[in-house]
């Protein structure tokens, strides 16, 4: 089964410079394994694909169940040098909400995971 991040987990999002920096945060203690093996630095990469221009970085806080992704190069400069809408990365955290991920019907079940 494929399930969006929106359904997982809240995010929030800002930037530096010209890196935007993006906080995934499971909304249950036990969803967050399962973000830590499929929200990879690759897959987010993908995800942000001409967007991203640099390299994607993550970040595992377990004690948050939460993971923080650095993805460089994606502001076009940075605020004060861009002409982009958002120079600044803050809705960056609701492209990602967007994304989807597999679920096994039998992870998503034991989960109580709806699509």
């Amino acid at each position: 089964m494929r399930i969006k991040l929106v359904k997982l987990a809240h995010a929030r999002s800002g930037d530096k410079g010209d890196t935007a920096n993006v906080g995934l945060i499971a909304l249950r203690e036990d969803i967050y394994p399962l973000l830590v093996r499929e929200v990879t630095a690759a897959r987010v990469r993908e995800h942000f694909e001409g967007i991203c221009k640099g390299e994607v970085q993550r970040f595992e806080l377990p004690n948050l169940g939460a993971l923080n992704f650095l993805l460089h190069q994606s502001l076009g400069g940075g605020g004060t040098l861009s002409l982009m809408t958002d120079a600044q990365g803050k809705t960056f955290s609701t492209a990602l909400l967007r994304m989807e991920i597999e679920v096994s019907n039998e992870e998503a079940h034991a989960l109580r995971l709806q699509p």
